[in-house]
């Protein structure tokens, strides 16, 4: 471990070490394995799902553009997190500096943030679409998506930022070991060898973010199922809820995982759980993404297809 003496009974700390991971004779080659499937397969699925959106024109409308955003998000949120994962279930060295440390938490909040704004841009897109379709298209412009997205970066970017910057100041000496399977605010601040009371504010910042949020989300939705049971035809109600179902569904994951793992307020879980709810968190939820939104999707299905099968004819044509 790299240290620098502070004082005579004291070192700073500019190095951790994850304790979560087992070793390679405990089960970690198997572990790695099956996280570089799913990681692959994360990877794959959202690319799949950018790239289709941005080529097959009939997908060109609000809903799929922040799907396709969603996906290019997931990309990099996930990337944020599990090839660090990987490299600690086969390297003897557990270890991450503090600024490697610093980086990842800065990023994976961010990008977790503007994730979030975005579910509350597809609901409101929603809304909009079940409960006003004869204005949606002159208020769901592509201007507006776009100003939406910028807007979502912006704020889950920024946001992070005076946190990542107090506690990049803050001391950190004695034990360097973090207790989860990256690095976060809770487990990071719990080895400064000073006051951390500050955190409470910022804790109580980002739950106001999160209630904000799932408070928009779950009130549009409300109100999507009223005009949706009140539609006439079943046919109508079947096809409305579908639009939006793919979402509500994401809509749960998301949200219901954040809240296990940062509206806890007092409470407090044993290191199994606390690592699988990091689990759920950081590579269900992200794996179940791309299921969710194209194997249970039939214009993105369809859209699939349609790519790979000029793909295939322009393949034949060419030889």
């Amino acid at each position: 471990m790299t240290q620098w003496m502070i004082s005579e009974n004291q070192t700073m700390v500019t190095e951790f070490l994850f304790s979560n991971f087992p070793h390679l004779y405990e089960g970690g080659l198997l572990f790695f394995i099956a996280l570089l499937i799913v990681y692959v397969f994360i990877i794959t699925g959202n690319l799949i799902i950018f790239i289709v959106v941005q080529l097959d024109i009939t997908l060109h409308t609000p809903m799929y553009f922040f799907i396709s955003v969603l996906s290019f998000l997931e990309i990099w949120y996930t990337t944020t997190t599990i090839p660090k994962m990987l490299s600690n279930l086969v390297s003897e060295q557990k270890t991450i500096s503090l600024t490697g440390c610093l980086m990842q938490m800065y990023f994976f909040h961010s990008l977790g943030i503007t994730e979030g704004c975005v579910l509350t841009a597809m609901a409101i897109d929603r809304y909009i679409a079940i409960c006003y379709p004869l204005r949606y298209p002159t208020i769901m412009t592509p201007r507006l998506c776009i100003q939406l997205t910028a807007g979502s970066s912006l704020c889950g970017f920024l946001l992070v930022l005076p946190e990542i910057a107090w506690i990049a100041t803050l001391p950190f000496c004695g034990s360097n070991q973090i207790h989860q399977i990256f690095c976060d605010f809770t487990p990071v601040l719990s080895l400064a060898c000073t006051d951390t009371s500050l955190v409470v504010i910022v804790d109580t910042i980002h739950a106001v973010e999160i209630l904000a949020s799932f408070l928009v989300i779950a009130l549009s939705y409300v109100r999507i199922i009223v005009v949706i049971l009140r539609m006439p035809s079943a046919e109508g109600r079947h096809k409305a809820f579908s639009t939006c179902a793919a979402h509500l569904a994401v809509f749960l994951l998301f949200f219901g995982s954040v809240a296990v793992m940062y509206l806890r307020f007092s409470a407090t879980y044993s290191v199994f759980w606390d690592t699988t709810i990091a689990v759920t968190f950081v590579i269900l939820a992200p794996f179940l993404n791309p299921i969710i939104y194209s194997l249970r999707n039939k214009d993105m299905k369809d859209a699939i297809r349609r790519i790979f099968h000029c793909h295939k004819k322009a393949d034949v044509a060419g030889r």
